[in-house]
């Protein structure tokens, strides 16, 4: 087997295209929606949900996010936390069935909650926090669509539902998972979770671009030792 300039320059392409696209692939793994602490007991009452947007776009700022929560399994009491820069609109929707509680009969709850007036920039995220009075007990998880307009206008649609045993969507909507207990505990307050929730998804893409860079460097060690032996061979 010989071994040319050509030879080199073609296997030097082809890790550099390897590298490229599985780094890209990790940058693209990392910008979803996502709503944290990530599950809840069923039932849990007094909490905190916090759904982290982040700016994917290069150029252009998020300035619109809209939150859509589910009303066949409600979230009952749910309060929009003040957000610098950001106006929030709550959207109450009737309950086609009311939901008994030990305070009276619920028939109503928010349906959708519109942000507006900020802005995210590129390569940043915001975390938009909504406290809960209760979560529903007789689901396994909560999906939160939600929409993400930026500057110009272009809306991503965080809407898809994985389906059992399928891979992740392109555009997967935020999912709660609601756990079995009493229901009874309270949440971390905001700014610990919040911190805890940041370390974790940092820690975790760290570790992910990590075992991804080596697979790459592996796969360069294997294409220049294949180009090494054929030098060998050819001298």
């Amino acid at each position: 087997m010989s071994c040319t300039p050509a030879t080199l320059r073609r296997a030097g392409a082809v890790t550099l295209l390897a590298a490229a696209g599985v780094l890209a692939a990790a940058g693209a793994a990392s910008a979803h929606v996502t709503v944290h602490p990530e599950s809840y007991a069923k039932g849990a009452t007094d909490g905190v949900l916090s759904f982290r947007v982040p700016d994917e776009d290069d150029s252009l700022s998020t300035t619109k996010v809209q939150l859509f929560l589910p009303t066949d399994h409600p979230v009952l009491g749910a309060l929009v936390s003040p957000h610098d820069g950001w106006s929030a609109k709550v959207t109450d929707t009737k309950l086609k069935t009311p939901v008994k509680t030990d305070d009276g009969t619920i028939t109503d709850a928010v349906s959708e909650i519109t942000w507006t007036g900020g802005a995210i920039k590129p390569g940043h995220y915001e975390d938009f926090d909504v406290a809960f009075g209760q979560l529903p007990d007789n689901t396994a998880q909560l999906t939160f669509k939600t929409l993400q307009t930026y500057s110009d206008g272009k809306v991503v649609r965080w809407i898809e539902e994985a389906e059992q045993g399928a891979e992740e969507p392109e555009n997967p909507a935020p999912v709660l998972k609601l756990t079995a207990g009493d229901g009874t505990s309270e949440a971390a307050p905001v700014s610990s979770r919040s911190t805890v929730a940041s370390a974790s998804d940092s820690t975790a893409r760290g570790l992910g671009i990590a075992g991804l860079v080596v697979g790459v460097l592996g796969l360069a060690a294997a294409v220049f030792a294949v180009v090494r032996r054929g030098t060998a061979s050819s001298a």
